[in-house]
């Protein structure tokens, strides 16, 4: 049938994920760092995701397209919602990763968020923690505000949980422990989900500087822009610089 859809323009989009957020449906997706629409019986012709595109890459067009298949959009909405739930198979028992359910939500994603949540609450959303065991492709990377730690931050400063943690997805390493370089993994994080942020949490020690490259670096390569900044954490447990 010939019907309104939306189109993307590859070349306008920027790999934001911001229409994929606001397509409640779930017919936008992003392959390969940018937006493309998945399915045609998932798209309802009504253009939520329009506004939300910063470079104005999505407009209507009238083409043969599968009509709208509500049952359809709700079947993967269901099996969505179960694997955001499931645990991911992998051998090692701690390795398996699994969301983790807050009450409350952080006030602002690059800030301090303040509340009135108790100092002592854990604020940790999801597991694994550490960048090499994290997946790559796990629900709760879509949408997120990503923390990338020094794993030595959080024991320097007492209320890293409340003030970096809280409302975040983190993830956390040693460059000077770990063997080889997070960028590539970083990169892949970063450019196959909706990452609406990206928060970087170093000591002040120089050699702590790799998890900040790393970032940084898989940041430029994963060719979005996105809100960012680099917060260092002094051996006394200071925040010096953000």
């Amino acid at each position: 049938m010939i019907r309104k859809i939306i189109n993307i323009n590859e070349e306008k989009c920027n790999g934001c994920g911001l229409c994929a957020q606001a397509c409640h449906e779930g017919a936008i997706g992003m392959v390969d760092g940018k937006a493309k629409l998945l399915r045609d019986d998932y798209c309802d012709g009504l253009g939520d995701c329009l506004p939300a595109c910063p470079t104005g890459a999505i407009t209507f067009v009238e083409r043969e397209a599968a009509a709208y298949d509500e049952a359809a959009v709700m079947e993967n909405k269901r099996k969505m919602q179960e694997n955001a739930d499931k645990p991911l198979a992998c051998s090692c028992p701690g390795s398996q990763s699994r969301q983790i359910h807050r009450e409350k939500p952080a006030a602002s994603p690059l800030t301090p968020s303040g509340g009135s949540a108790r100092s002592t609450d854990s604020q940790l959303r999801q597991w694994p923690v550490q960048i090499k065991l994290a997946p790559v492709n796990a629900p709760y990377f879509n949408g997120a505000h990503l923390l990338v730690a020094a794993d030595c931050t959080a024991y320097a400063y007492g209320n890293f949980h409340q003030d970096f943690i809280r409302g975040k997805i983190t993830l956390i390493g040693c460059p000077k422990l770990d063997e080889g370089d997070y960028s590539e993994k970083l990169t892949e994080i970063i450019k196959n989900n909706a990452i609406k942020s990206l928060t970087i949490v170093r000591m002040e020690v120089p050699c702590c500087g790799g998890i900040e490259r790393a970032a940084v670096t898989a940041l430029q390569n994963s060719g979005k822009f996105i809100p960012w900044q680099v917060v260092t954490i002094s051996t006394d447990g200071r925040i010096l610089d953000r």
